[in-house]
């Protein structure tokens, strides 16, 4: 079970400076921390509207976030609180509380349209908080969203001819859910005489006007962002809490004190995100723990810093360069754990040891695949195959040298007696051939006796013996007891013995060659195996990511034609063959 990281209060995650966005590095130490999913409900809104309030209450505290009584912004930046999850096991919350936007100190809005990108970017759940209704001013207020097709990039090369129109088609599939909140909202909710809930009410407040002049464009294009950059809109009103002189004693104040219909709406607001919010996810289905939005963060803000756009394909392959290299290790700490607690060298065979070396790069290949993700042209998955079969390779010199220095052990041990009695002339009289050869034989039968000796044990014994054939032939020379002719046979019978041996080390090394062989192209084939079926679980993956943007994209084309927006709904047609023949070609992509 993952430990849980429990803030007691908020802090600082992204400093604005002087105009300049800084992270903070005590924030990312406590993200870093946190091994669990993550749920990231961001809010943005203009100044003194109540945001810290909502943030606090989906913290279950009265207070934390600074609610400030004045009219200049009390957030700074973006501040966080991380907190465990109160309906999701195992899940972190991260809240994200963001600068008022529109503070009269600032004097130009470039800061708040970053502050604007980097919500919408980090958050899987995206409030934005405004006072009273849906209205012209309401929307004016929100152009900050008109400008995520400047602020923001799905893709990190996109094609020559794509404008930012086209690149923002795919925004819709990395975008988090969005919740406007309404304060003090005093109005019947209806239209035409109809009551409407406040999804309808958001629905009915985002239709589009009819005419092709300044002023229709300037009325339609918040309205229109809205709806084709968010996967799914949900609306929530709020009756005033208190009387408007006791607004700076909010947080004080207990829910008996506050007008009961606020504090239901307040309770409901935090039960729909709480069952709603869905993990942080990034293309992929790659759900985002705390060390992975650290990594988002520091992308995101340091391509703000170095003047270029924040993109999300960027971020993503940033982060996968992170997470491969630490897939590649963890896969070879698992290698070496699992050879660590099987091997005992030297091996008797050199299959035996390759048959172990075998299920452990299944499983560390496998390590890898479930921690890697967007391994481009495969450099890690290389990278992995070059460490394990050098690792295979060392454990194969080491059991060489293991069984070498273990036969050799063995045949001082064994051999050693008669090399005492050959210096003593035991053997050095009429019918001592005869005898030191039978010696001779009933110790090699010992040593190949004697187990674990590994795959040296022939050519150790074969290099002795061959070191010692001086030896023999003296003893053979100096007895008197045979006769010329038996002397010439017994040599070519040593010498025959000795060719035959030599023939025998060949094969042996022959079929350890063999073997080799047949251990790397397993070794490859395990590789393209586990390679092709991730390729092909990527692929159903994306597939399913990208029906679920075109049925999004249906779905908008068709209220569009509903409304009788001929124009808006061409171009979302094209979008939406576009995304068709991407997924056709996906569909019949094969993997070679």
């Amino acid at each position: 079970m993952a430990p849980e990281i429990n803030l007691p209060g908020p802090m600082s995650l992204i400093d604005n400076t002087k105009g300049q966005l800084v992270v903070n590095p005590e924030a990312l130490k406590i993200l870093s921390a946190i091994t669990q999913p993550v749920v990231v409900v961001a809010i943005v809104g203009l100044y003194r509207t109540g945001k810290s309030y909502l943030m606090n209450k989906l913290a279950g505290k009265k207070n934390g976030f600074s609610l400030g009584s004045t009219v200049k912004s009390h957030t700074k930046g973006i501040w966080m609180w991380c907190v465990p999850h109160p309906k999701k096991p195992e899940h972190t919350l991260v809240l994200l509380d963001t600068e008022g936007l529109g503070d009269i100190e600032k004097g130009d809005n470039e800061n708040d349209s970053w502050i604007f990108a980097l919500a919408i970017l980090l958050s899987s759940t995206f409030v934005y908080n405004s006072m009273g209704t849906i209205n012209q001013q309401a929307m004016d207020q929100l152009y900050y969203v008109t400008e995520l097709t400047h602020r923001i990039r799905s893709k990190s090369s996109p094609d020559e001819n794509e404008n930012e129109v086209e690149d923002s088609a795919d925004f819709v599939s990395f975008f988090p859910d969005f919740v406007w909140t309404l304060r003090d909202f005093s109005l019947d909710l209806e239209a035409d005489g109809q009551p409407l809930t406040p999804d309808e009410y958001l629905t009915y407040s985002l239709k589009l006007k009819k005419g092709t002049s300044q002023k229709d464009e300037t009325f339609n294009l918040p309205r229109l962002c809205i709806r084709k950059f968010f996967p799914k809109k949900k609306c929530f009103v709020f009756d005033r809490p208190v009387h408007r002189r006791k607004l700076a004693q909010l947080e004080k104040l207990q829910d008996e004190e506050l007008d009961p219909e606020f504090v239901q709406q307040v309770a409901d607001f935090c039960s729909y995100i709480f069952s709603n919010s869905k993990t942080k996810t990034l293309s992929g289905g790659i759900q985002v723990n705390g060390p992975r939005l650290e990594s988002l963060v520091l992308t995101y803000v340091n391509a703000i810093s170095s003047g270029d756009l924040p993109c999300m394909e960027n971020a993503v392959l940033a982060l996968a360069q992170i997470e491969n290299s630490a897939a590649v290790q963890k896969a070879i700490a698992h290698y070496d754990q699992q050879m660590g607690q099987k091997v005992q060298l030297p091996a008797e065979t050199l299959q035996e040891l390759l048959d172990l070396h075998r299920v452990s790069e299944r499983e560390a290949t496998e390590v890898f695949m479930k921690n890697s993700f967007k391994d481009v042209d495969h450099l890690f998955q290389k990278k992995l195959a070059a460490q394990l079969d050098k690792k295979r390779d060392d454990f194969c010199k080491q059991n060489q040298e293991a069984s070498s220095d273990r036969c050799s052990a063995l045949l001082q041990v064994i051999f050693s007696p008669l090399e005492e009695e050959v210096k003593a002339g035991i053997y050095s009289k009429p019918g001592g051939y005869r005898l030191f050869i039978q010696k001779l034989q009933d110790l090699e039968k010992k040593y190949y006796e004697e187990p674990r000796k590994g795959i040296q044990a022939e050519e150790i014994l074969q290099t002795y013996l061959k070191s010692k054939e001086s030896v023999t032939d003296a003893i053979l020379q100096t007895d008197q007891i045979l006769t010329e002719k038996e002397k010439e046979i017994e040599v070519e019978r040593v010498k025959a013995e000795s060719a035959q041996a030599s023939a025998k080390m060949l094969q042996e090394m022959q079929r350890k060659n063999e073997q080799m062989m047949e251990q790397k192209e397993r070794s490859y084939q395990e590789h393209l195996k586990q390679l092709t079926e991730k390729m092909e679980n990527d692929r159903v993956q994306l597939l399913k990511e990208q029906e679920r943007t075109l049925a999004l994209k249906l779905q908008e084309q068709e209220r569009l034609l509903q409304e009788g927006f001929q124009k808006e709904s061409r171009i979302m047609k094209n979008e939406i063959q576009d995304l068709q023949t991407k997924m056709r070609r996906r569909k019949a992509c094969t993997i070679s």
